[in-house]
């Protein structure tokens, strides 16, 4: 009997079907793998499961009995219990009154008995491996004691479903072998487990089975030992390793235009950053296009934010032009040449109540402004040009990004970019989300601005993208970089074995 079933279960959100008829069957003690790129499905999966959504077509199943919960609570009090990547207990309270909130062990008298609460939360802790003082306010420990903290709650509460949704992103490899243990405890109890990760080592070592999702429809799903590890890659991504294109689907030109002679435009050295990036080393020639590959959480966009300057380091270093860039800033970064495009262009690009005029202009305040004035003239004279580069579709310059598609908001966050005259190019998922149309001038585009010299790093999630537009790919995992692909070896065949490849780190 299985102990939780999604039947054709769909999920409908204005324009977009988040869910396409997805089944899924978790059995009791099964540790069960859910993978699938960014955009997958996955949080909504979840979310249907937990209580959060609730389904427009299927059926969800629990204990072999037809369920339907209206909020997270009822889901919760039914057995399942979700602990997610983000730490959503409250960290000015103590640990023990986190592990036990609301359902505090009281005494004769009704009242709270904090003495039993401390000494039974020191008892379930040990078992996780944290030893820390339970009366500290859960905010002063460090992340993955924290997230060990949010294990042991979501397990005290009679679970028997658990959902784990990137446990080990802020673990020490310690506490990943003290959870790993957990799992093993869970197992053998009989309570299924729901394991969410992009880390292929752990789905490997702890996982019975996997169900794959791609743009909200399911495309494979059975035994984990059964599927090999570069086949799971492919069909996270929607490619067939057995065809590999002889002819581009893209925009990319496919010919590059970087000098190998030439000194680099950009260099970075062993960047460090705890538990995100470890010793990532790679240049950037003027005309070249250098691809970033990697599955999701891999440590591509955390690269790009700390060249940056968004994205602390702890160590490394960063040159542009042959001059150091010391304690990167963003502001820094702009000076010495640098622009970020970012991966979420609404929530960290573009301004959508500003005009596309505003927009292309907050980068250049400073260079059109004189003794505290801003010069209209040269703002329209800098707009007026990118608009037309660009081929920006706006009624007028005074109309509000919001208001246009997402690949003309794109373009408008490149005007930007272009604007403040950068000598490196960092562009994260830049065709994200865009249309077809859209997409492929934004592909031309990138293959112009190599051409006339800027230095280009490329993130895309989109294999054949990456492969099409890229001189060089550094190819990443776990914030590690994995490997190298140059010349004939930058083939999607190629970049799907590197990722799927077992990588050791040593720190």
């Amino acid at each position: 009997m299985a102990l939780l079933e999604v039947a054709d279960v769909s999920k409908i959100f204005p324009g977009v079907r988040a869910l396409d008829s997805v089944s899924f069957t978790l059995q009791p003690g099964e540790v069960h793998a859910l993978v699938g790129e960014n955009g997958a499905g996955k949080s909504t999966l979840i979310k249907v499961l937990t209580g959060v959504y609730q389904p427009d077509g299927g059926e969800l199943r629990y204990q072999d009995q037809p369920a339907q919960f209206g909020t997270p609570m009822d889901a919760q009090r039914a057995g399942i219990s979700t602990i997610y990547q983000e730490v959503n207990l409250v960290p000015l309270m103590t640990v023990a009154q986190n592990l036990f909130l609301g359902r505090e062990p009281r005494n004769s008298f009704g009242m709270i008995d904090r003495g039993r609460m401390d000494r039974e939360a020191r008892e379930v802790l040990a078992g996780y491996g944290v030893t820390t003082d339970v009366r500290r306010q859960l905010g002063t420990l460090a992340l993955g004691a924290q997230q060990m903290v949010a294990l042991a709650r979501a397990v005290m509460i009679d679970a028997k479903v658990v959902i784990m949704d990137e446990p080990t992103s802020s673990l020490e490899p310690r506490e990943v072998q003290t959870l790993f243990g957990v799992i093993r405890d869970l197992h053998a109890k009989g309570i299924g487990i729901i394991y969410v990760s992009h880390r292929l080592d752990e789905l490997y070592e702890i996982c019975d089975a996997v169900t794959i999702l791609r743009d909200g429809k399911l495309v494979h799903t059975g035994k984990l030992a059964e599927l090999e590890r570069i086949k799971l890659v492919s069909l996270m991504l929607g490619r067939d390793m057995a065809e590999v294109r002889r002819e581009g689907a893209t925009a990319f030109s496919g010919e590059g235009t970087g000098d190998e002679s030439a000194a680099p435009v950009l260099r970075v050295r062993e960047l460090n950053s705890r538990h995100k990036l470890h010793d990532v080393t790679f240049d950037v020639r003027p005309g070249e296009v250098v691809g970033l590959g990697g599955l999701l959480g891999a440590g591509r966009s955390e690269t790009i934010k700390a060249i940056g300057g968004a994205y602390h380091l702890d160590s490394g270093e960063i040159e542009v032009d042959g001059k150091e860039l010391k304690k990167p800033t963003p502001v820094r970064a702009v000076k010495a040449g640098i622009a970020v495009q970012p991966e979420d262009r609404k929530a960290e690009g573009i301004v959508p109540g500003l005009s596309v005029r505003e927009n292309i202009a907050l980068a250049v305040l400073p260079r059109v402004s004189r003794g505290g004035f801003v010069s209209d003239s040269k703002i329209d004279e800098i707009v007026d040009r990118y608009m037309k580069r660009l081929r920006i579709k706006a009624s007028s310059p005074d109309q509000a990004v919001g208001d246009l598609s997402g690949g003309n908001q794109q373009k408008v966050l490149l005007a930007r970019l272009l604007a403040t005259d950068p000598k490196v190019l960092l562009l994260d998922e830049p065709t994200r989300g865009i249309d077809v149309g859209a997409k492929a001038e934004v592909q031309s585009l990138i293959d112009e601005l190599a051409g006339e010299g800027l230095g280009v790093v490329l993130v895309s999630s989109d294999a054949e993208e990456l492969v099409e537009g890229s001189d060089r790919v550094v190819v990443l995992r776990d914030g590690v970089v994995v490997g190298t692909l140059t010349g004939t070896e930058v083939t999607t065949e190629d970049l799907m074995s590197t990722i799927a490849t077992e990588a050791h780190r040593e720190h």
